[in-house]
């Protein structure tokens, strides 16, 4: 059943490292926040929340944090990438060692699942899967377009009909995107889109829509249209993703670990090398 958890728009921001611990009697003074009932369903009877390392990979950066009872707790990110092979062993050793040193077991390992880098989303998922494996843990999928959407819903003002447009460079004018409302349901599956002026369109005629990621700035030329608006510096990162993972542990939307493969959207075409001589 889900619950309604009301705080403060202009702490919205704290959000997932404070209402869990607190009662469900929130309502005097405060406003329903469109992030609360996104995630409401984590909520435990007890607030007794997960321990997870979520590992995020699919762009130029690593970052990897462990969180626990819906807080972050140790946090690693570089941002000179990509450098996932030689920073994420790094990192992945640290929030261990920090988990261990404090007792805290943990449950599971969340990764992002992509679209986004191939090799960036192999290193991510391969790396998730190691951990799984030697320690025995449930492995999570979070959708990195998904992903994208959360700091936005934490930290920008969005109209009751704005829809969220978070696209990933797919290089030239093509870009992986994905719409979706303000509670995060998805009103345009995941596709490879090639950007021009009628891409978005048809959602753009009804209301206002917000475009973000790393590949958004290179489009807006192109989309061209009074309701679109920039977002930008909106960066997939681990720190955002354990509330997508808690909701999918309250779901028990768990990955098979031997099998599991990142949603890579577009094949992986090898080239050859251009000869320099």
């Amino acid at each position: 059943m889900q619950v309604s958890i009301y705080i403060s728009n202009n702490r919205a921001c704290k959000l997932f490292g404070t209402f869990l611990t607190k009662t469900e009697n929130l309502k005097n003074n405060f406003v329903e926040h469109p992030i609360c009932i996104i995630f409401a369903k984590v909520i435990r009877i007890h607030y007794n929340m997960s321990c997870i390392i979520n590992i995020e990979t699919s762009t130029n950066v690593c970052s990897l944090t462990v969180s626990q009872d819906g807080a972050d707790i140790f946090t690693r990110e570089d941002h000179t990438g990509p450098n996932h092979a030689v920073k994420l062993g790094e990192f992945v050793d640290e929030g261990l060692s920090f988990a261990d040193s404090h007792a805290i077991p943990v449950d599971a390992v969340a990764v992002s699942c992509g679209p986004g880098s191939y090799t960036g989303l192999r290193i991510g998922v391969s790396m998730a899967k190691g951990i799984c494996y030697g320690r025995g843990l449930k492995l999570i999928a979070v959708p990195t377009l998904e992903l994208l959407a959360v700091p936005v819903l934490l930290h920008h003002e969005i109209e009751e009909n704005a829809l969220l447009c978070p696209m990933i460079d797919a290089r030239r004018m093509e870009v992986y995107s994905a719409i979706y409302d303000r509670k995060l349901n998805e009103v345009r599956k995941v596709q490879a889109d090639v950007v021009d002026a009628e891409t978005y369109k048809e959602y753009l005629d009804k209301g206002p829509v917000y475009f973000f990621g790393n590949g958004a700035k290179k489009c807006m030329e192109e989309i061209n249209h009074p309701n679109a608006h920039l977002i930008e510096d909106i960066e997939p990162l681990s720190k955002f993703m354990y509330p997508l993972a808690e909701k999918r542990i309250a779901q028990e939307e768990y990955e098979d670990v031997a099998y599991f493969v990142p949603f890579y959207l577009k094949d992986f075409v090898a080239k050859t090398p251009r000869k320099l001589l």
